[in-house]
């Protein structure tokens, strides 16, 4: 039978919840990203439900422009881009209106010496001055809808350049315009490609030199439509954009490359609409070290949050977080132009053995599916390959046929078995006119097929006509350069869809009003105070998680009358308030049978507290409970999510074990059992070494009733950074450490708990 011990939740931050519990944040408030409309529909912690979709159907298609600091001074920086923006606007057929006080036109354009004399109200002011303050100022009342500020130096720099930012944010929020940047560049008045077919990918990216390679795609054949740079993000922010391109028909995939997201769950409710629409999401997110998260912070004044919890929030509402770079165009690029899966098999189709081996190897090891070909369709396949080569899948034609018919027929007849749903074939080197036939059979066949032909061109020339003119030339094929981003890509997109086909929002089943629980919990918590071991187990209680019986005693006799009660064997722990790691202590003592121990034992527990200088409530008498599976579950605060549910292996080890898994809330039973799946250890709750099954079902009860309890008494309306809660009564911490999870069909029994209280 097993006492209770108490160990530390390795994702908990105290800091971080004082920090929330305050409504500060790192660099400074920043334009709240809720909704305005207070009818707008929120859950029972009072943030919103549905992702706000700003209109910026104008901002990418203005009518009218104003240019803020134009010139056609030789020389001079802004020249240069008064001339890329005059471009622009010819191109979406745009007006143009310069401003600058010491012109009277500008390349042959009537010049107004500032923006209140503009003879129009403008869809767009682009800033190109040094100081963007005065100008918004002036905006007030013009009607004027967006406006660009390029300037730098604002949080990127530091606490001062934050507050400057928010004066921005503030400044444009007055004069009711939407603000890109500060920080930001030209990104979105680029030249886009009008003449390639297919789904689009929209990019989105806080750096613009990090979104070139994306960009540089349309001249490989791909489809662009749009490219936000968002800067630093004082006012329109990454989620804002992420919600409008979700709504475009003509966009495929959203690329995007983020340094810190500026509220986290602004970003899950657009990763959510996404997910609704089936529309893929692609992101590099940067901060995975301590060096990139310093880096990226000096970079856009952004929290990056912990990574792992942006890791799993990611996850949880379908967005494909990627390393590379090359990963990123690759993966959006195979996701905007296939079409959902017929089947999750991947055939490989090779011209060497060894080519398919290889590729087999890689693709197995990341999780795909290589099915066996069924004996009639090597049969038929061996009607135009000789029968010593392998075509069970991988197939190996031993070289494409070059001079007749057979290698179209190839092709086609592994396209069409039920069980394919993706055809790889990887070509690693030009081997004319072999590579050449090979390409155009492949290019051919994926014209007349809805299932993904992906091509791997290994040749480190990339001139050849076959790569340039045939495979670049389809927007049917998806041609990559490496095997391994290849098969990422692919297991990307069958995740992708295997996501979307079962997706059901978690946003529709939050909880909009308190429980009954809700009540009973607030007459317990103790503003900024952390609740003792039997206070924090009465918080669980008023939730429906199971505790041991006990009683908290204040004398030796007490003791005795309690452990009666309970039934022996008992368990008698030290309990008070900031009293962690007990054990360490010597204030826990399992085992006793007997009225003479339980006195003794009081006594002892007491005469050890007093010596530590520890001042008890009480001395708590438990009852016993039968061995299971130790677990860890707790609450903590994210400072860009909010409230998050942790899950691991608990017990006295959880510190050095540190095989844990994190969920924002809201989220289903679905996701509380993908949450144990991801654990190193999950297989101790299978059972092992003839130990009986633990019983999950009550495990994912208890994660789920933490969850409600995160949502109730963890969340709160968003503070000024958009992700932590309000000041006020609530828990900032919950640790349930060890629960016990009995064999199943038996429950689960929390014999622990430690609560921080806002």
């Amino acid at each position: 039978m097993l006492g209770s011990t108490h160990g530390t939740l390795t994702t908990t931050h105290r800091s971080a919840a004082r920090v929330l519990a305050c409504g500060e944040g790192p660099g400074g408030a920043v334009h709240s990203r809720t909704p305005d409309d207070p009818g707008a529909e929120r859950d029972v912690s009072g943030r919103p439900l549905r992702a706000p979709v700003p209109d910026l159907d104008r901002f990418f298609r203005p009518e009218s422009v104003a240019v803020v600091g134009a010139s056609d001074a030789d020389g001079r920086p802004n020249t240069g881009i008064t001339r890329q923006l005059l471009a622009w606007a010819e191109r979406v057929g745009a007006r143009v209106h310069p401003v600058h006080p010491g012109r009277r036109e500008v390349f042959g354009l009537r010049c107004v010496p500032d923006v209140t004399e503009l003879p129009e109200p403008v869809d767009v002011a682009v800033l190109l001055v040094a100081d963007p303050l005065p100008v918004l100022e002036q905006l007030a009342g013009t009607k004027t809808r967006f406006a660009v500020a390029f300037a730098s130096g604002f949080a990127e720099t530091g606490p001062e350049g934050a507050a400057a930012q928010e004066k921005l944010a503030e400044a444009a929020a007055r004069a009711g315009v939407r603000l890109l940047g500060p920080n930001t560049n030209l990104n979105a008045f680029e030249r886009f490609r009008d003449d390639l077919a297919g789904p689009a990918i929209a990019l989105i990216t806080q750096s613009g030199h990090q979104g070139r390679p994306v960009f540089a795609l349309q001249e490989l054949g791909v489809r662009l439509s749009h490219w936000a740079p968002t800067g630093n993000e004082a006012d329109l922010e990454t989620a804002d954009f992420l919600s409008y391109f979700a709504g475009l028909p003509e966009v495929g995939a959203v690329a995007a490359y983020v340094e810190g997201l500026k509220d986290g769950r602004a970003f899950l409710l657009a990763a959510d609409r996404a997910a609704r629409r089936g529309v893929p999401v692609v992101a590099v997110k940067v901060g995975r070290t301590e060096a990139g998260a310093r880096t990226a912070a000096s970079h856009t004044g952004k929290l990056t949050g912990a990574d792992a919890t942006v890791d799993a929030a990611m996850r949880q509402f379908g967005v494909i977080r990627v390393d590379g770079l090359d990963e990123l165009q690759d993966t959006a690029t195979l996701l905007a132009r296939a079409r959902p899966p017929r089947a999750d098999g991947v055939a490989v189709y090779a011209i060497s053995g060894g080519t398919g081996a290889h590729l087999s190897d890689m693709a197995t090891a990341a999780g795909l599916t290589l099915p066996v070909l069924s004996e009639a369709k090597q049969a038929e396949l061996h009607q135009w390959i000789p029968e010593y080569l392998s075509v069970a899948n991988p197939i190996d034609n031993g070289g494409h046929p070059v001079g007749d018919w057979r290698g179209r027929k190839i092709i086609d007849a592994i396209l069409a078995d039920p069980d394919v749903g993706v055809l790889i074939c990887p070509i690693t080197g030009p081997f004319p006119p072999m590579s050449d036939r090979l390409a155009q059979d492949l290019v051919d066949a994926a014209e007349q097929t809805d299932k993904p032909v992906c091509v791997i061109w290994g040749s480190p020339v990339g001139t050849e006509d076959a790569y340039r003119t045939t495979l670049l030339g389809s927007s049917r094929v998806v041609t990559f350069r490496t095997f391994g981003n290849c098969v990422r890509a692919v297991r990307a997109y069958l995740d992708h869809h295997r996501f979307t086909r079962t997706y059901r929002s978690p946003f529709d089943d939050a909880p909009r009003t308190p429980s009954p629980s809700h009540r009973k919990a607030q007459s317990l918590l103790r503003p900024g105070q952390q609740l003792s071991e039997h206070g924090g187990k009465q918080l669980l209680r008023a939730y429906g998680i199971r505790v041991p019986r006990e009683q908290l005693c204040t004398s030796a006799a007490g003791a005795v009358r309690a452990a009666a009660q309970v039934g022996y064997p008992v368990v008698m722990k030290a309990s008070a308030p900031h009293l962690a790691h007990k054990s360490d202590y010597g204030l826990v003592r399992l085992h006793l049978t007997s009225a003479s121990q339980v006195r003794d034992t009081y006594r002892e527990l007491t005469d050890i507290a007093r010596a530590a200088e520890i001042e008890l409530d009480g001395v708590l008498v438990c009852q016993m409970v039968d061995p299971g599976v130790e677990m860890i579950v707790g609450l903590s605060q994210d400072p860009l999510f909010g409230p998050v549910v942790t899950v691991g292996l608990g017990g006295v080890l959880v510190e050095a074990l540190r095989d844990t898994a994190v969920r924002v809330p809201p989220f289903g039973e679905e996701q509380a059992r993908a949450m144990l799946g991801e654990l190193r250890g999950a297989g101790l709750l299978e059972g092992v070494r003839g130990r009986p099954p633990a019983d999950t079902d009550a495990l994912v009860e208890v994660v789920l009733r933490v969850q409600r309890m995160a949502l109730e008494l963890g969340g709160g309306p968003a503070g000024p950074d958009g992700g932590g809660p309000r000041e006020g009564s609530g828990l900032a911490e919950l640790e349930i450490n060890p629960l016990v999870v009995l064999p199943r069909g038996q429950g689960a029994v929390a014999l622990d708990a430690l609560a921080v209280c806002r």
